[in-house]
């Protein structure tokens, strides 16, 4: 069993508060992803949860048991940290086997569980092998088997991939989706690349000021995000906004006026904002329309196209709007940079923010996917 609750956790160094209020439930068996910007305090939370960082408010209870007061070492936990942290003179097999033989584990019990580990992590082949002559993305699963030997109700993962390239990161990502499908264990994983948070998790943690923003489904935060802070984070490209005038505001859908005094009507509650307030609109890269199916639209002017081969990311000049309005378009679209363009906006393909932050909620289905987030 692995079911984490925490009730009002929270950590402060000298009077300064780090981390506060955080309220969450882990089920067993599940996947979730703290993620956040730097300084966000998703690392502080982990380390409360391992053990390795003291808890100066709430409660932490794993399967039912009280653990704020219990050492590291006796919590029925273990952690994949950033480094490596391998012995270079050991090999494979005696770095994964080192922890159990300080517990004093019998020799066959450490055989098994090594041999068991190094099936799961395809390292069978490698056990005799010194550190030096393993590469990144090896290092990196003997890590992980260290770890595993242990059997632990709850893995924790922090940052396990920031120091390795690119392709390995994509190598690793799988591997570590393969070994959660494999074990069913409880994983608890910290990274600032949302790319990861997406597509690792059951159920994403993001974090800001040391205080949870919004918990859910990976894809119920990218469609149906709480505030601009989370929309502007979930998402790659960043979210394309624009400051806009309520004009009506409805339960249903809520007139604006966008910077050129077109009006759009936005499939949002605005019930919570006043007409003639101002607010922002947001539209994903990939959430522009044709022409033929535009309600507004943008005057235009390319500037940057990043042709990726699967599609194209364009980036263009928009008065008003807050920055470079990207596009994504098809891998073979076809670009010209010295005619003026528009970009076709659609009411139900926007998403729109009061001038706190808080976003309006969206009035669309999408199939498969809850709107809002539950904790």
């Amino acid at each position: 069993m692995g079911c984490l609750t925490l009730e009002g956790i929270g950590k402060a160094y000298d009077g300064v508060e780090i981390s506060r209020d955080i309220d969450l439930t882990i089920e067993d068996g599940e996947f979730v992803v703290f993620v956040g910007p730097s300084g966000c305090g998703k690392s502080t939370l982990l380390r409360m949860i391992a053990g390795l960082e003291d808890i100066t408010a709430g409660e932490m209870r794993l399967d039912g048991e009280r653990i704020n007061e219990i050492p590291p070492q006796e919590r029925d936990i273990g952690m994949v940290f950033q480094s490596y942290a391998l012995y270079p003179h050991m090999s494979v097999a005696e770095n994964m086997a080192f922890g159990l033989k300080l517990s004093r584990t019998p020799k066959a019990d450490i055989r098994r569980r090594v041999e068991h580990a190094a099936g799961i992590l395809q390292l069978e082949a490698l056990l005799e092998r010194k550190p030096r002559d393993l590469s990144g993305g090896q290092r990196q699963r003997v890590a992980i088997g260290r770890t595993l030997v242990k059997e632990p109700a709850v893995f924790l993962f922090d940052e396990p991939l920031s120091n390795l390239d690119a392709s390995l990161r994509v190598e690793m990502r799988v591997q570590i989706a393969e070994l959660h499908r494999r074990l069913g264990a409880t994983m608890i994983y910290v990274t600032h690349d949302q790319v990861e948070a997406m597509t690792l998790a059951d159920r994403i943690v993001l974090l800001s000021g040391g205080r949870i923003a919004q918990v859910g489904a990976p894809l119920s935060l990218y469609h149906f995000p709480e505030s601009l802070e989370v929309a502007a984070f979930i998402g790659s490209p960043r979210i394309n906004t624009l400051p806009v005038t309520v004009v009506e505001p409805g339960t249903a859908t809520t007139t604006v006026r966008l910077p050129d005094g077109q009006p759009l009507a936005v499939a949002v509650d605005g019930s919570m904002l006043e007409a003639g307030s101002e607010a922002t609109l947001g539209v994903r890269a990939e959430d522009f329309v044709a022409a033929e199916a535009a309600e507004a639209s943008l005057a235009a002017r390319l500037t940057v196209a990043e042709k990726l081969g699967y599609e194209t990311l364009a980036h263009f000049q928009v008065d008003g709007a807050h920055g470079p309005v990207t596009r994504r378009l098809d891998g073979l679209a076809r670009l010209d940079g010295r005619q003026p363009t528009h970009l076709g906006l659609a009411g139900d393909h926007c998403h729109l923010f009061a001038d706190d932050g808080r976003a309006c909620p969206r009035r669309i289905e999408i199939p498969g996917i809850v709107g809002g987030a539950k904790r």
